[in-house]
């Protein structure tokens, strides 16, 4: 097949991804504990350290700009050398690999850093915040045969890989829509910045967190007052507005509700229909997009081209509480779901019983040998083995690429076009700004990497 004719949804792993990590640095010997690094300790880098230990792994060192978050998660672990800086922990650290699991606006920067030092990466989801990072961490991670893991649990589901078998099979016909809706935002989107600062507690390395993005005053809380208060305690995360949590919903830090659940339930469909890049994507709607936050809902709709045989495919995407019509959804949506729809039924998957245009539960393929145990421990068993686990970031990479132009979508607010061999939105140069950050002096990816788009 020539490059002409391959198909927009293949072009992207074809023309950049076709290198997969291989051969081992070193050889282990039988029952011998790997040594790990873990970096961002406020949340799930606190899981992964707890899952990696039960393993047997040793957790030599850990990191977090917040000497307080370090002093308390470090207690657990006794032997662990504690660190402020991740630079300092690669400076004196032998390790065989590292869990960066910062904010979403620091995970490319560490993660290509480590790479380029000859460690092993276990990313916490999203892989990165901007289309340019993934892009970049795929490459990195052939280049030096690292091996990688992007941290979705989604991607050693049961439940994902009979779903994949299902799909796979035909037994739902060629899939033509998909639907996918979550309960997210679950911290504060939608509002101005507001103006002033506040001391940065002496506890927290404000510069460090920051990174690559551009340092701004630090604030603990929104003023007194603001209209965030009037959010349900479930959605205002006790009025922080940067650290920890609520980081999530700032353009300068995170990805949104987007970027938070679709490494999750998304995972299962491009897997499923071996999809690579969009089309396009375009908002449907959205409430309360502003310069410096994420909006407060939004629907988005992705258009996938035909791939071979397959037909085109179109995604939408629904949070802050919209859903699809109730044909799709059900009268009962819940927090969260995930809907396939074929030329000979449909299913939703993770929720429910059958329903759609097939009533009775579909006839279970034959299971395959996914060898797939868990992110954690397939991550760990693969810098032993050199056999690259299921969501590697040659996978990950273009798979973030992918859901991360709805965000490119959401700041534009129409349709972006996409091209993923010139890594260029065709029909909008306004929107080819937001592929990638204006990194701060002193960390710039493109340095570090090489990598030139």
């Amino acid at each position: 097949m020539t490059e002409q004719s391959l198909s927009r949804r293949r072009c992207l792993k074809a023309a950049v991804f076709t290198i997969l990590p291989g051969g081992l640095a070193r050889g282990y010997q039988a029952n011998e504990k790997l040594s790990l690094g873990v970096i961002g300790l406020a949340g799930m880098g606190s899981v992964d350290a707890r899952e990696l230990a039960k393993l047997g792994e040793n957790i030599t060192a850990l990191c977090d700009v917040d000497s307080e978050v370090l002093e308390k998660r470090g207690a657990t672990y006794p032997d662990a050398r504690r660190y402020t800086d991740f630079r300092r922990m690669f400076e004196k650290e032998k390790l065989d690999g590292v869990v960066v699991a910062t904010p979403d606006h620091n995970h490319a920067y560490i993660s290509v850093l480590a790479m380029t030092q000859g460690l092993h990466v276990y990313c916490e989801k999203p892989l990165t915040q901007t289309m340019y990072e993934a892009r970049v961490m795929a490459r990195v991670a052939a280049e030096r045969k690292a091996i990688t893991q992007m941290g979705t649990s989604s991607s050693a589901s049961e439940g994902n890989m009979r779903t994949v078998e299902l799909i796979q099979s035909g037994a739902l016909g060629e899939i033509t829509e998909v639907h996918c809706w979550t309960n997210r935002p679950i911290w504060p989107q939608g509002f101005e910045r507001p103006s002033g600062e506040e001391p940065v507690p002496e506890t927290l390395n404000w510069d460090l967190w920051s990174g690559p993005a551009q340092v701004r005053g630090f604030r603990a809380k929104w003023p007194e007052g603001h209209p965030v208060y009037s959010l349900p305690k479930d959605k205002l995360n006790q009025g922080r507005m940067y650290h920890p949590f609520s980081w999530r919903g700032w353009l300068d830090y995170g990805t949104g509700a987007l970027g938070d659940i679709a490494p999750h339930s998304l995972n299962v469909v491009f897997w499923a229909l071996d999809l690579g890049a969009p089309d396009s994507a375009e908002v449907v709607a959205c409430a309360g997009m502003k310069p410096a936050m994420y909006p407060e809902w939004s629907v988005i709709r992705f258009d996938f081209g035909p791939r071979g045989v397959h037909p085109p495919m179109k995604l939408f995407w629904y949070d802050g509480g919209k859903f699809p019509p109730l044909e799709i959804s059900g009268e009962n949506p819940g927090g969260g779901g995930l809907v396939f729809i074929g030329t000979k039924g449909s299913l939703p998957q993770g929720r429910g019983p059958f329903y759609g245009r097939q009533t009775e539960p579909y006839a279970p393929p034959p299971q395959r040998q996914w060898d797939r145990e868990s992110v954690h421990k397939d991550w760990a068993r693969g810098i032993r083995t050199g056999r690259p686990p299921g969501c590697h970031f040659g996978y990950a990479g273009p798979f973030t690429e992918a859901y991360l132009l709805g965000n490119i979508a959401l700041r534009i607010g129409h349709r972006v076009e996409w091209n993923p061999l010139t890594f260029r939105v065709t029909n909008c140069q306004e929107a080819n700004q937001y592929l990638r950050r204006d990194d701060r002096k002193g960390w710039e990816l493109q340095k570090i990497s090489g990598v030139t788009l």
